[in-house]
């Protein structure tokens, strides 16, 4: 049971504008914090996104932006859901703002969609969705994993495909005790990912018998982050975690002038600053100065066939972190859309869970709907992984890759481990 934890993060002004903008669409205002939603059921599955097209984390708008466009031509080569194409995604961009990003959220939801991809960051989606689930409308990210969504009161509308950094923490404190570092210092940004990893690696290293001097959060918007990483400086570790997005190249810039770079102690860092750029971006012209720094993200290319589809659909496409987790938002909703025999929001979300585990292994959308059509139950195993979603609408079980730079900066995955809850 999901503790009632729920905030609203729709600035003020925000709903009277999209109202304006997008007056007669079929969304009524019903006061701060909810929906009225005059969608019919039409028997057509319709989805929309929030995705990072510009800002911050941009570099995550490709693979996952494709991967989605990927998913309804997959399902759409399967016939399509209940007997209709897929119709094209309706696109809107959370860029890396939270009043964007609410009312990208808004102009989706006024499109009358079923159901949205997204936000990419954990941040974003928590400024808009008590505007989509209080919609009645199924809100699924690939990318989200602040623990704080576990316990979220979305009444049931609220999914994602990416594991909770409660799985991630101790694999990424496991590895950097692993490599010998016993005095590690921990620093993120000061949102609901950053502290919820920062709180999940520090426990990880306690666990594992580490000392953790420095367990400390900055703001993201800052200008410069020298004070943190005197910080740092000051408490000598052996090893240090960054936990960071965009602001990472200027933090991993000031710990390399501070005679804290991968060649002198242990440096880490997490989804957020896995890239295939970031050596380059770190130090332009001398990216092997980035060589030997090491970090966890969720898996991105562990099903090989997928990877080998998506490159072919997309040849252009160079990142692939959060693509996996994307198309199975897309194919999870889907089947669930086909389980449920409607396009209604509700009963989609009815049996999001359901089709992830305890039935018959099914691992494409075409395989799984033939299931389905004959009365099975199914056990939807995804490209990212098993699934396997617990009552609160997340992965118990998950694939983390470590990921390094070599000896000339270029980004290498060369371990892969399953995790799980033990639910």
């Amino acid at each position: 049971m999901k503790a009632p934890v729920r905030r609203s993060a729709i600035f003020a002004g925000v709903a009277t504008l999209v109202v304006t903008l997008c007056g007669g669409t079929g969304i009524a205002q019903a006061g701060a914090g909810s929906v009225v939603s005059a969608r019919d059921e039409d028997g057509e599955l319709k989805l929309g996104y929030v995705l990072p097209e510009t800002g911050q984390l941009a570099f995550l708008g490709p693979p996952q932006i494709e991967s989605l466009k990927f998913a309804i031509k997959t399902m759409n080569d399967a016939g399509g859901v209940l007997g209709k194409p897929v119709p094209a995604v309706v696109s809107s961009d959370e860029a890396g703002q939270e009043a964007v990003a609410a009312q990208s959220a808004e102009r989706v939801l006024a499109a009358d969609v079923d159901a949205i991809i997204g936000a990419a960051a954990s941040g974003m989606s928590l400024a808009f969705i008590d505007r989509v689930t209080g919609a009645g409308v199924v809100q699924c990210s690939g990318s989200n994993t602040a623990p704080t969504f576990t316990d979220y009161d979305d009444d049931g509308f609220y999914f994602r495909t990416a594991p909770s950094d409660v799985l991630q923490g101790p694999v990424l404190a496991g590895v950097v005790t692993g490599d010998g570092h016993e005095r590690v210092a921990v620093i993120g940004r000061a949102d609901d990912y950053g502290r919820g990893l920062v709180e999940a690696t520090k426990s990880g290293l306690e666990e594992e018998g580490a000392t953790v001097p420095v367990a400390d959060t900055y703001d993201p918007k800052a200008t410069n982050f020298d004070q943190v990483v005197q910080k740092v400086r000051d408490a000598r570790p052996d090893a240090v975690v960054v936990i960071a997005f965009e602001e990472g190249v200027q933090i991993l810039q000031a710990l390399i002038e501070a005679g804290l770079g991968p060649d002198r102690i242990g440096v880490y860092g997490a989804d957020g600053l896995r890239s295939e750029e970031l050596a380059s971006l770190v130090a332009p012209g001398n990216p092997e100065r980035l060589a030997g720094m090491k970090g966890t993200a969720p898996s991105s290319g562990a099903n090989e066939q997928y990877v080998k589809d998506l490159k072919e659909f997309a040849p252009d496409l160079k990142e692939l972190q959060f693509a996996p987790q994307v198309f199975d938002c897309v194919t999870t909703i889907g089947l669930a859309a086909e389980k449920a025999g409607t396009d209604d929001p509700q009963k989609i979300a009815d049996e999001m869970v359901g089709i992830t585990k305890d039935g018959e292994k099914c691992n494409t959308f075409a395989d799984c709907k033939k299931l389905i059509a004959a009365g099975r139950d199914i056990d939807y195993d995804g490209v990212s992984g098993p699934l396997e979603f617990s009552d609160a609408g997340e992965p118990n079980r998950a694939t983390i890759e470590v990921y390094e730079y070599d000896d000339e900066g270029v980004l290498r995955t060369p371990v892969r481990t399953e995790v799980s809850t033990g639910e």
